[in-house]
C-alpha cells in the first residue's frame, strides 16, 4: 500500500476507527482496501511506507532532537528510553516506562543522576552527556557505538536480546547499559516508585544511534503533526513543518498537492466524536475531488487506503475491525 509522494493524496494518523458509530462511515471505511500493520514500529516508519520512500538506517535519535527543538544536532546521539527490565526465570523481559509510569519529575532525577555520575567519568575518553527534553532521553558520546534500531515501545512486553546490536562493535554498548543500571540499582527515584506501586527504572533502551543527516531540499507533502521524529524527518528534508490545526479542511487550504497529517486528539469521551468529525471530512474531500485518495493510519494497527472508485464496492459490507455489519 504505497503511494508516490506528489500524489494528491492525504495521509492521516487517528487514534482507532473503532469507535466509529455513523453508518455512512463505517459502509465508507469498508468499501476501502485495508491492511493490518505488524508490530509496533515507529510511525515515521509506516508513512514513509505508505509514501514509498526509504527509512533512515540510522540518526533517528538525532532527528528526533531536530524535530522537538527545530535545531539540526551537530553531535552523535542515541535516544535513551527508560525502561524496566523485569527478571524471569531464565531471562529478562522489557517493559517500556512512558506516561503514567514515568512521571516527568522522576524522567529528570533518572537523568540527572547519570550526568552527574557518567558524564564526569573520562576514563573511558567516551565523555558521555545524558540530557532529557520533554519525555525525550537522549545519551551523547563523541565515539559512535553500536545501538538498537527499534525504541523500547517497539518491544514492550517482549524479549530484548534479539534487538540488541551484536558483533564487536556491541561491546561499548553493553558497557554504557552496564554502567547505567549500577548508578539506577538502588536509586532514591526507584525508591519512592516502589512506594509508589510503579516499576523501578532499571536501565535505558539504547536506539536509533548516529548523526543528523545534512538538511537538503527534496519535494514532501506539508506536515502537519506534533510528534518529534515526524517533524524532524521533515526538517530535514526542508519540509514545511506544522501543528495539528485541528481540521482536515485547515490542512486542504494550505497544501497544494496532499498532506500529511496527525490528528492530535485527547484521550477521553469526545474521541471518537472527533474521529468522526475527520473522517467526515476527508470523506467529503475525497467527494469533491480536493484529494485523489485518503489512507488512514490508525492506532487499531489499521492502513485503510480509500479511493474514488471504492465507492463502487458495493458488495463490501464487512466491518474491517469488529466483523460486524456496516449497515
Amino acid at each position: 500500500m504505497t503511494l508516490p509522494y506528489d500524489k494528491f493524496a492525504a495521509v492521516v494518523v487517528i487514534p482507532t476507527v473503532a469507535t466509529v458509530q455513523r453508518s455512512r462511515l463505517r459502509r465508507w471505511l469498508a468499501r476501502g482496501s485495508v491492511r493490518h500493520i505488524e508490530g509496533t514500529a515507529p510511525l515515521l516508519k509506516n508513512v514513509l511506507a505508505v509514501l514509498n520512500l526509504a527509512y533512515p538506517e540510522s540518526g533517528l535519535a538525532a532527528l528526533r532532537m531536530w524535530g522537538q527543538t527545530g535545531d539540526r544536532p551537530n553531535v552523535w546521539l542515541a535516544a535513551a528510553d527508560p525502561i524496566y527490565l523485569e527478571p524471569r526465570l531464565d531471562h529478562l523481559r522489557l517493559h517500556a516506562l512512558h506516561g503514567e509510569n514515568m512521571p516527568s519529575a522522576d524522567l529528570r532525577f533518572v537523568f540527572d543522576a547519570l550526568q552527574a555520575t557518567l558524564a564526569s567519568d573520562n576514563s573511558d575518553q567516551r565523555r558521555y552527556g545524558f540530557a532529557r527534553i520533554k519525555g525525550s532521553g537522549y545519551v551523547r558520546a563523541e565515539r559512535p557505538l553500536a545501538t538498537a534500531q527499534e525504541p523500547a515501545a517497539s518491544i514492550d512486553g517482549g524479549l530484548p536480546n534479539e534487538f540488541m546490536p551484536a558483533g564487536d562493535s556491541s561491546g561499548s554498548y553493553r558497557n554504557l547499559r552496564s554502567e547505567v543500571e549500577m548508578v539506577l540499582h538502588d536509586h532514591e527515584v526507584n525508591r519512592r516508585r516502589a512506594e509508589n506501586g510503579l516499576p523501578p527504572v532499571n536501565s535505558l533502551w539504547l536506539w536509533g544511534g548516529g548523526y543528523a543527516p545534512e538538511q537538503n531540499t527534496e519535494p514532501r507533502p506539508p506536515l502537519f503533526a506534533s510528534e518529534p521524529l515526524l517533524r524532524g524527518y521533515w526538517y530535514s528534508k526542508t519540509g514545511v513543518v506544522a501543528d495539528w490545526p485541528g481540521s482536515i479542511a485547515q490542512c486542504l487550504d494550505a497544501s497544494v498537492a496532499g498532506f500529511v497529517a496527525v490528528a492530535d486528539m485527547a484521550e477521553d469521551d469526545e474521541n471518537a466524536i472527533a474521529v468522526e468529525t475527520v473522517l467526515d471530512e476527508l470523506m467529503t474531500a475525497l467527494s469533491a475531488k480536493r484529494v485523489s485518495e485518503v489512507v488512514l493510519l490508525t492506532g487499531d494497527g489499521l492502513a485503510i487506503r480509500i479511493s474514488p472508485s471504492d465507492r463502487w464496492r458495493i458488495w463490501r459490507r464487512q466491518w474491517p475491525l469488529q466483523g460486524t455489519s456496516g449497515e
